[in-house]
């Protein structure tokens, strides 16, 4: 059965909408996704339905409030193939969840111990392991990259040493799309040692099918708004045997044990590691985006976006004064790119005129643009509902711009 597209871009109601008196063509996914109606619904249905504080509360509405924020949790679950509901820890996002880590792993490491991380992080995958160095006395090292935006395996495994405590890298690129074999480097970490490895999956999730018991990772970490959830609302993913030690980071309701005026000792899984009332339509807007992407043809959809980034590479090598910048081998739906005599931003703009939207900018990736380079690029990134349509409007109102600016 062949993939409908336009069957499933009907289920998305902002794109039918305008923007600038032309239709929307959306190319800033990497960024946040567009909504399903269903996931839009089950928000509505919470606030309408059962809005209540969930796991203590007395009466009717705050049962059924819990009944779905858990729901939503078993959800997550299944969809990364977890062994336990207690590994899924509630975020505000991929970044509240590095946090987390790094507070605790900042308790953890020694001075001397080592971290390794990759040339193309987002800031969020970097800094937070640069605070936990300074905090503990821990080196930070960073596995190089090529020119075409592909990790150097051999630099990479060069650096893990017996020092290795910690490993993070992202399952994608946000800034140049390219996807990196996580299962294979988890397992050359682990072969070498006890470290613990954490993939950034921000830009993995809604592209590549998750099975965290096959990458053999310790912690995946993701945020909903890149999954066609809401934003303010992501996963904490960790092994339970890690999870159950981990420092806890917040503290105040919800993940107490016991409490009298001089100590107090902390809950079970998850909630010791959730503390204070959680994002609880945020997570069960994510639970309801997670079950409609279940029911989709995984491998329809993947091969579909694949067509539409090949499709615009293609159109992008082609252009007159394009440089793709991220040509790696294996990509998820980015295209980054510069035009000659033209400012990124004022590309957006331009675009953005036409209906078109995009990014550009560092991509929060500055040390990755210093290493390309390049000040910044312009950014265009898939998601499951673009079309070869959309690409064709796109190289229109990049012509237009062009034309405007040189």
């Amino acid at each position: 059965m062949s993939f409908d597209v336009q069957t499933l871009r009907a289920q998305f109601p902002i794109l039918s909408t305008q923007v600038n008196g032309k239709p929307l063509i959306y190319l800033d996914n990497a960024a946040t996704t567009q909504k399903p109606q269903v996931m839009i619904d089950a928000l509505v249905g919470f606030y309408t339905q059962c809005n209540a504080n969930v796991h203590r509360g007395a009466h009717a509405l705050s049962d059924e409030a819990t009944r779905r924020f858990e729901n939503a949790r078993n959800s997550v679950l299944t969809f990364m193939n977890a062994t336990r509901r207690e590994e899924v820890i509630w975020t505000k996002g991929t970044t509240e969840a590095l946090n987390l880590v790094a507070n605790g792993l900042s308790k953890k490491l020694e001075k001397n111990d080592e971290i390794v991380v990759t040339e193309m992080e987002h800031h969020a995958n970097l800094v937070t392991w640069q605070q936990a160095c300074e905090a503990s006395g821990a080196l930070l090292k960073v596995a190089r990259i090529s020119d075409s935006g592909e990790l150097d395996m051999e630099h990479f495994e060069s650096l893990l040493s017996e020092r290795t405590r910690f490993v993070a890298f992202p399952h994608a690129s946000n800034a140049l799309g390219t996807l990196n074999p996580i299962t294979a480097m988890t397992a050359m970490v682990k072969s070498r040692g006890d470290a613990l490895v954490l993939v950034d999956g921000a830009q993995g999730i809604a592209h590549c099918e998750v099975d965290v018991q096959a990458i053999g990772c310790d912690f995946y970490a993701f945020s909903g708004h890149k999954l066609f959830g809401p934003t303010g609302i992501g996963v904490l993913w960790g092994r339970y045997d890690v999870l159950e030690t981990w420092p806890v980071w917040q503290t105040g309701g919800e993940m107490i044990s016991t409490v009298d005026y001089q100590h107090a000792t902390w809950g079970e899984l998850p909630y010791r590691l959730e503390a204070g009332t959680p994002n609880i339509a945020g997570a069960i807007g994510l639970g309801a985006a997670v079950e409609w992407f279940t029911k989709q043809d995984f491998a329809a959809l993947r091969q579909h976006e694949s067509e539409v980034l090949k499709y615009a590479m293609e159109l992008g090598s082609e252009f007159p004064g394009m440089t793709l910048v991220g040509t790696a081998r294996e990509k998820v739906g980015v295209m980054s790119f510069l035009v000659d005599g033209t400012h990124p931003g004022d590309l957006g703009f331009i675009l953005d005129q036409q209906g078109v939207a995009i990014r550009t900018g560092d991509h929060c990736a500055q040390p990755l643009m210093k290493r390309l380079g390049v000040g910044g690029t312009a950014r265009v990134s898939l998601s499951i509902y673009n079309t070869v349509e959309d690409i064709d409007a796109l190289f229109v109102a990049l012509k237009k711009a062009q034309q405007m600016l040189t």
